[in-house]
């Protein structure tokens, strides 16, 4: 029976590692794969999380299943590090966390709560955004479309951005970024985000906001500022958590679908909705990364270290941002890439031309998607003069 399938592409991005892996230039840089690295390249297990996974192992009793909505305390910690620990949204009970495989499975749980619970109803994203935002949307049987998000000058596209919302059907969801934004680094500033909201008030519009980064661009409360203004202010919004990312635990694929409605009674029927299409997709979500995220942000000194850990990271990169344009001066090329240091979190839209993408691949051994997005943490101080010596040579 399976003569007829045909081999497809493998995916991008997991192309460009096994292309690294098999390159022999000693000076290489790898900016494609989307984790965050130290300065010696490795994807470090938190000092947090080592201290959280010791005590679990000494204190663990079972391996039972959590149930379709994960575990309990895992919701009690999450809710409040996303919408704030004096949130009204929390205080009028509007809000409820299902814990999922990654933010890609509460996407994923997201996208299917709106095929099956608000039929015919369209989803917009943004262009560029995370490619995978396609795939899930589109794999749930709902009808995708874009707004515009950069310009040609690679630079924010607010003005494009407002006017498509305003031209959008009456209750469709619209995906916003919370910060952070993949793949282009370029986020909303608070004026921004209140003129979103109105304007989302004014077409009727669910949105859907993909939080993935929390604690990556300005800080943990800074970042979530949009989302906490868009769940205080609004009836109905849905947010997609990640703490893949914040705290280090990419393989255990921890994340959260929070559905904030306009009442208790509507929120105890959009949860029991959720929990059936949890159970349709994958039963229950794996519990080792909900009980690491449980057992530090349940403890006020694993709180700390882990706070303190994260702002490292944060700071790392922002600083390499910096350090980034400040390596290409001497090539006159500072002015052109500025935008890397105005962006935040991982990921840059850099600008780069596809072409010179594969000649920072081909000739230097560097490597990145060929869209021109960079992962920043990939950078380093050992590696900057060769980056930037490279960069130059491509823009001759």
């Amino acid at each position: 029976m399976f003569e007829h399938i045909e081999r497809v592409p493998g995916d991008a991005i997991l192309g460009l590692i096994e292309a690294f892996k098999k390159d022999t230039n000693p000076q290489k840089v790898d900016l494609g794969v989307g984790v965050y690295r130290d300065s010696n390249g490795n994807t470090p297990v938190m000092r947090a999380v080592k201290e959280a996974e010791a005590r679990l192992l000494n204190n663990e009793t079972t391996k039972t299943y959590i149930g379709s909505h994960g575990a309990p305390a895992y919701s009690d910690v999450v809710l409040p590090m996303v919408l704030g620990a004096d949130s009204p949204v929390l205080n009028a009970k509007r809000a409820s966390a299902t814990q999922s495989p990654g933010g890609t499975g509460a996407l994923r749980l997201a996208a299917d709560f709106i095929a099956s619970q608000l039929p015919g109803k369209g989803i917009w994203v943004s262009d560029p955004t995370w490619p995978n935002h396609h795939g899930i949307f589109t794999s749930a049987g709902i009808e995708l479309h874009k707004y515009p998000y950069v310009d040609p000058d690679n630079r924010l596209d607010f003005s494009g951005m407002l006017a498509a919302l305003k031209k959008i059907p009456e209750g469709d969801v619209v995906v916003l970024h919370a910060c952070c934004h993949n793949p282009t680094g370029f986020d909303l500033s608070q004026e921004q985000w209140q003129e979103v909201l109105d304007v989302l008030r004014e077409r009727k519009l669910l949105p859907l906001i993909d939080f993935a980064y929390q604690g990556f661009g300005e800080g943990l409360d800074e970042d979530a500022y949009g989302v906490r203004l868009l769940a205080e202010k609004l009836d109905e919004v849905i947010i997609t958590s990640s703490c893949s990312k914040n705290f280090g635990i990419y393989c255990e694929r921890t994340g959260c679908l929070i559905t904030v409605a306009k009442d208790t009674e509507q929120m105890e029927s959009v949860r029991s909705q959720v929990a059936i299409v949890a159970r349709e997709n994958y039963s229950n979500p794996p519990a080792h990364g909900g009980a690491i995220v449980s057992e530090i942000l349940g403890d006020a000194e694993l709180t700390a270290i882990w706070r303190e850990e994260l702002t490292e990271m944060r700071d790392r990169i922002n600083t390499l941002r910096r350090d980034f344009v400040e390596a290409l001066k001497p090539y006159g090329l500072d002015q052109k890439y500025a935008c890397v240091a105005e962006q935040r979190g991982m990921f840059s839209y850099t600008g780069l031309t596809p072409e010179q993408v594969d000649r920072l691949r081909d000739e230097f051994g560097i490597y990145m998607v060929r869209s021109g997005r960079a992962n920043v943490a990939g950078f380093s101080h050992e590696n900057l003069p060769y980056l930037a010596k490279a960069i130059a040579a491509v823009n001759d």
